[in-house]
């Protein structure tokens, strides 16, 4: 069974975020890109629905990932917080002890959750381990970025520009060894630095672009030759998230637990009959959970969790 109790208690955890980001009553949006470059964020949250009933209902206009990590928690909040400089979220109190680490990116949230299980997963470089491999993250100052890494005692990124090109990229690992792409834009509008990209390596291309294109309902945009990682990239775009899905060939080690993705949407019983009639792997049957959430959890054709919550109905007293 993929679904131990880490992983009911992490679940119990998502659900009560979720429905308290979406009875929030503080309406302004907070964002999260580069500390350098939050003044000006004008991305939008607003939903998005398809005119397929049985597609997915987006209530929040980007998808949310989550990371489970087997190092200790300082560290990761000192990566991502004050070396990449995210926007950090007040943490969710976990059933049963612990807390799940946030933090804000554009419209999306990053969510972090220690798991000592995450020691036993597949390692190993971009085009060695199928998994959602990258999360890449955009700023304005190759400078600030590399002093926040050697300020707190880590290498400097070795940024890389291809000819002719404005921006510039480094591939770095987080303390417990998830690849992280860092893309310096100077000069580009806010927008750009709200962005968050999750990168996928996948074992059949095709398989992947239909299940993301046809059963979650994201826009496909075209096809992008990837010089750092030498492949063509298929990108989705969801508000300010674009998951990119790429191969590397059949045959490789498969890391199912590492990270996911979560939607959050208003039509959760259509998601779950769409899945069964598509013959969709479905992981965690829908159901209550948590404080008023109705999830569905199912997986991608590699197994990558994409997870779908919708915040159920009050009853009256």
């Amino acid at each position: 069974m993929r679904f131990t109790l880490l992983t009911f208690l992490l679940c119990s955890a998502v659900a009560v975020d979720a429905a308290i980001r979406l009875r929030a009553i503080d309406s302004k949006p907070r964002y999260g890109g580069p500390a350098e470059a939050r003044q000006g964020s004008s991305a939008s949250e607003g939903g998005h629905k398809s005119a397929d009933p049985t597609a997915p209902q987006f209530v929040q206009s980007t998808p949310n990932v989550f990371r489970r990590f087997a190092v200790d928690l300082a560290a990761m909040k000192t990566f991502y917080g004050d070396v990449l400089g995210l926007l950090p979220l007040g943490p969710i109190n976990m059933p049963g002890g612990g807390q799940m680490t946030r933090f804000h990116v554009g419209a999306a949230e990053i969510k972090l959750q220690p798991s000592a299980a995450e020691a036993q997963a597949p390692k190993g470089g971009v085009k060695e381990v199928v998994g959602l491999r990258v999360l890449t993250f955009f700023f304005p100052d190759e400078a600030a970025l590399t002093g926040r890494f050697t300020a707190h005692g880590m290498p400097a990124p070795e940024f890389r520009r291809a000819s002719g090109a404005t921006s510039s990229t480094a591939m770095v690992k987080d303390p417990s060894g998830q690849w992280v792409e860092l893309v310096v834009v100077p000069g580009a509008p806010p927008a750009t630095f709200e962005k968050l990209e999750v990168g996928l390596t996948v074992s059949d291309v095709e398989k992947s672009r239909t299940f993301y294109r046809e059963f979650i309902g994201l826009e496909e945009l075209k096809p992008v030759a990837d010089a750092t990682l030498g492949v063509t990239k298929y990108p989705f775009r969801l508000g300010t998230m674009t998951i990119n899905v790429w191969s590397f060939g059949t045959g490789l080690p498969a890391n199912k637990s590492s990270a996911g993705i979560q939607y959050v949407v208003g039509n959760v019983e259509a998601i779950d009959a769409r899945a069964k009639e598509r013959a969709i792997q479905i992981d965690r049957p829908l159901g209550p959970f948590g404080t008023g959430l109705r999830t569905v959890w199912m997986s991608d054709p590699d197994g990558i969790t994409n997870y779908f919550a919708q915040l159920a109905p009050r009853q009256n007293r």
